[in-house]
Parts: C-alpha cells; sequence; structure tokens
C-alpha cells in the first residue's frame, strides 16, 4: 500500500501543480493561486482516500486514518466551497479602491445570496410541516437533503451547458465565414465600449482635476 501512496500522492500533487501552472495567468495573486491549489487538491484526493478505503475494508484493517482523509476532505471542501471560494471571488469582483471596502462588498454579495437560499430553504421547511410529512430525518436530514439537491441541479445545470455549448463553439468556430462574422460584431460592441470608457475617463479626469484645483471652479475675470 505504501507503494501506492508514493505513486498517487505525487501525481495528485503534480497535477494540481501542472495545471495551475498552465492556466494561470502572471498577474493572478499569490493567494487566489494557493487557494486553487488547495481546493483542486482537496477534490482530487479521492484518487488517493477511494483505494485506500477499499484495500482496508476488504483486508479487514482498522484504520482510524482513513476516516481522518474523509472527515478532512469533505470539510475542507466544505468550507472552500461556501465560505472562501466566495469570499474571493466577491473581494475580487469589487470595484472598491480599498481591501477594507472590497471585503464588505463581498461580504455584502455572499450574505445576500445566503439569505435567499436561507429562505428558500425555511419556506420547504415549512411547506413539509403544512403538509404533515413522516420525516423521521429530522432537519439534519432535510439539510442534507437540500444540499445534496443543490450539488445535483447545479451539477446538472453545468453538464448539460458544457455539453450543449463546447461543440456548438467548435462547430460556429469551424467556419470561418461565420467565425468573421462574430469578430466583426465584436469589433464593433468593443469600439463603442472604448469609447464610452474613453468619455468616463474624461469626465473622471476633469472631476479630480476640480478637486485639486477648487479655484477652477470659480474662475476669475481680470479687465
Amino acid at each position: 500500500m505504501w507503494v501506492f501512496y508514493l505513486i498517487s500522492l505525487p501525481l495528485t500533487l503534480g497535477m494540481v501543480l501542472f495545471t495551475l501552472k498552465y492556466f494561470a495567468g502572471p498577474e493572478v495573486p499569490r493567494y487566489v493561486m494557493l487557494t486553487v491549489g488547495y481546493t483542486w487538491f482537496c477534490s482530487l484526493s479521492i484518487i488517493v482516500i477511494v483505494p485506500a478505503d477499499i484495500w482496508t475494508t476488504i483486508n479487514h484493517i482498522e484504520n482510524g486514518g482513513i476516516s481522518f482523509f474523509w472527515s478532512w476532505s469533505y470539510w475542507s471542501t466544505f468550507l472552500l466551497t461556501w465560505t472562501v471560494v466566495p469570499l474571493i471571488q466577491g473581494f475580487e469582483d469589487a470595484g472598491d479602491f480599498t481591501v477594507t471596502e472590497r471585503l464588505k462588498t463581498s461580504v455584502h454579495v455572499n450574505l445576500l445570496f445566503y439569505l435567499i437560499l436561507g429562505a428558500i430553504g425555511l419556506f420547504g421547511l415549512v411547506l413539509l410541516i403544512m403538509m404533515h410529512k413522516n420525516w423521521g430525518g429530522g432537519v439534519l436530514g432535510f439539510a442534507m437533503g437540500c444540499s445534496n439537491t443543490f450539488g445535483l441541479v447545479t451539477g446538472a445545470f453545468l453538464l448539460g451547458f458544457g455539453l450543449s455549448e463546447i461543440p456548438k463553439g467548435l462547430w460556429k468556430n469551424s467556419d470561418w465565414t461565420i467565425r468573421q462574422k462574430v469578430l466583426s460584431h465584436k469589433i464593433a460592441k468593443m469600439a463603442v465600449k472604448l469609447d464610452d470608457a474613453h468619455q468616463d475617463l474624461s469626465n473622471a479626469i476633469v472631476v479630480s482635476i476640480l478637486f485639486q484645483f477648487p479655484i477652477l471652479r470659480y474662475p476669475c475675470f481680470v479687465f
């Protein structure tokens, strides 16, 4: 079994490092790369944990380490999915100028998302109570069912989108005539956006100059 560990662990870690190096841009912050790398390693850890769990079960070996690694993988993935990664995404998407304000914006956006999910879950709980259904799993079972349902629905939605959009995109890109029309349309839209951004920048420069030199707001005429 140690031979399997010596092969699978470096292989899994190498896959994570190679993928990070291949996809990450030079401007990606270090903490983002560390978080993404740890997240991918937790996801790929089943390559190591599942065969080890099967081997210990077949050979009737009591090994508390397997339970520890399962708990580590599960709770790490849980915290990363619902807390760490959403906060970092909101922080990076925020347009504020200070770290504190960007963090506040991220927390606000994620709290709003969690409140919506909580309201939906509360509505389902009240609906179950009103229907007088006999569900012996209790609140914990209901929460686990909601979590699994959310994961399955999200996975099915993303998988369905990928199965339809990826072949569709490849089919469109294979025709150079259609590709040229699409790119021409995108260029026109980007030109309009560039002009709007240039106008906003000019307005911002004028406003900043007026704030730096208040005397320019009240021009004096010397006769």
